[in-house]
């Protein structure tokens, strides 16, 4: 059986199979048609690491590897055939028990929601992510920098759209900085942003981000934590799921120091039906799988696949993957065939063995198995009875999941979304600040017009006003001259000048004389010449009076 050093897989050729814990980060294969026991296999293999503490991730895609959580039970319809083989196989430690489980969903739906922000995301990862050409990857790169320097987080996807919005308008401005920044590029950066959306990418960007130690953690046992994606939603997402799995490869990478070999795995990776993580996935996800494949083994990460179909997996990575379980094959189609000689030639010959004939003759729960000696050389194929699971086989109902995601390590810690202040909200108080300045100084500028338009007006009432009054006087004054002189040329009045003009000559006349008399004294001769004298000038002054009253 299996020691501290290993993973015991199974029993074949009479000798016990186990999993080199110091090559399990050599990564791996498990393969087989459809109903042939790979999802025991890999149930068996998860917790061999769990028990040793070594912290796992699977994509769940058909919801039966929820079953980790929990222990086995003798009343299940495969207890007896797991204790039957268990006891084929010598495996007389076999024994039911649970497996320390946190499930997370990126819907938030099953499990607890898993975030990154944009920013941690980066402007690289999402236009190789986008396929976005070199001129749209440069217009992405050029709002990543401007939002650092001005200080607008990008946190989501609401945050990187308004940024781009914001750069649009400032388009001319930003273009003599940092290069052409052509509205053309980016609309086809938010074109692919809506894309994403539409499949569900609000809820995976956002905070709080995940933390890479609730991701790879013990429980208090010392038994590594299995971190179970609910994949069956996410899997009808692709582009979510490529971003996702593109973050998270990435940040492994990024993250993990160089450890070269360990004594056993810091983390290992299981992508189950990867046949449909290949299928279309876009070119930026299938280079960093190879790069990861290639170089995460140094920083003490195993990556094992789970496929229908050896010939799923792309030459540059299957070639790296030197602990190989092949659960059977059919032999129906000609591609199954090909697939059959492929799986053949794939593995360290053994005399006693013709793999070509034994992989269509598996029963289920068997499998051709050759594993990465302590040496680092493949072993000889063996054909091998798999040791059966000592957790649940099968998914668990909504009430069971919903206590485990209610009771584990995690707690609530990432369940709600935190909706910090970022650059959507920022730019739009600026929009709405600068909309709000722009409205005050229209109305400002159309309350000066307005005035000035107002005064205009006043001043040509008052224009009018002066206008009319004088010629109010004009017209009074002439009233007055005609009425005087219609009133002078009337008969009366000219009956009423005469005798004014013979009462004022006899009055005259009367008070000339008797100045005279009183002067010159009546009856004087030289008073009489003199008298008549003074008489005349006096009746002159008396008249031109007169006249002039």
């Amino acid at each position: 059986m299996a020691d501290s050093t290993s993973i015991f897989i199974g029993t074949g050729g009479s000798k016990p199979q186990a999993l080199e814990l110091k090559r399990a980060n050599r990564h791996g294969l498990i393969a087989g048609a459809t109903g042939t026991g790979k999802t025991v296999t890999v149930q068996g293999i998860i917790e061999g690491f769990s028990a040793v503490g070594v912290p796992c991730f699977v994509a769940d895609v058909k919801g039966d590897l929820a079953g980790l959580a929990m222990a086995g039970s003798p009343t299940a319809k495969m207890h007896d055939v797991f204790a039957a083989r268990a006891k084929e196989i010598g495996y007389d430690s076999w024994a039911y028990a649970d497996t320390p489980v946190q499930f997370w969903d990126l819907f938030g739906e099953q499990g607890h929601p898993i975030r990154t922000t944009i920013s941690e995301m980066g402007p690289l990862l999402l236009a190789r992510l986008m396929d976005l050409n070199e001129v749209q990857e440069g217009v992405l790169t050029i709002a990543f920098t401007v939002a650092d320097k001005e200080g607008l987080l990008l946190l989501d996807l609401d945050d990187l759209q308004a940024m781009l919005a914001h750069c649009a308008t400032r388009a001319d401005e930003l273009t003599t900085t940092y290069g052409n920044m052509s509205k053309a590029s980016i609309g086809t950066i938010q074109r692919s942003l809506l894309q994403l959306r539409a499949q569900g990418g609000e809820h995976f960007f956002g905070e709080p981000a995940l933390a890479m130690a609730d991701f790879i953690a013990c429980d208090d046992k010392g038994r590594g934590v299995v971190n179970v994606l609910a994949a069956a939603k996410l899997m009808q997402s692709p582009k979510l799921y490529s971003t996702f799995l593109l973050w998270l490869l990435s940040e492994l990478f990024e993250h993990l120091p160089e450890i070269g070999d360990p004594d056993k795995p810091v983390l290992c990776f299981f992508f189950d039906e990867a046949h449909l993580l290949f299928n279309d996935a876009p070119k930026a996800l299938l280079e960093k799988i190879e790069q990861v494949v290639r170089l995460i083994r140094s920083k003490g990460v195993g990556v094992y696949f789970i496929t229908q179909n050896p010939i799923d997996i792309p030459d540059t990575v299957a070639g790296q993957l030197g602990n190989r379980v092949q659960h059977a094959l059919r032999a129906f189609t000609p591609r199954d065939q090909a697939a059959v000689k492929s799986a053949a030639t794939t593995f360290r010959a053994n005399p006693g063995v013709d793999v070509e004939t034994v992989i269509t003759e598996l029963k289920v729960g068997e499998a051709l198995v050759s594993l990465l000696q302590p040496d680092g050389a493949p072993s000889p194929v063996e054909r091998t009875l798999i040791k059966p699971p000592s957790s649940r086989v099968g998914p668990l109902d909504a009430k069971e999941r919903g206590v485990m995601v209610a009771t584990d390590a995690i707690g609530e810690k990432y369940d709600t979304l935190i909706d910090a202040e970022s650059a959507e909200e920022l730019l739009s108080t600026k929009a709405a600040e600068a909309s709000a300045a722009a409205a005050e100084a229209k109305a400002a500028s159309e309350a000066e017009k307005a005035a000035a338009a107002q005064a205009k007006v006043d001043a040509r009432t008052a224009k009018d006003a002066e206008r009319a009054r004088i010629t109010a006087e004009k017209e009074a004054a002439r009233q007055e001259r005609e009425a005087a002189k219609a009133a002078a040329n009337s008969p009366w009045a000219k009956i009423a000048s005469s005798a004014t003009r013979t009462a004022t000559t006899t009055i005259t006349r009367t008070v000339a004389n008797e100045v005279a008399k009183q002067v010159f004294g009546t009856g004087s001769k030289r008073g009489s010449s003199s008298g008549g004298l003074i008489g005349g000038l006096v009746r002159g002054v008396l008249g031109g009076l007169f006249k002039g009253r």
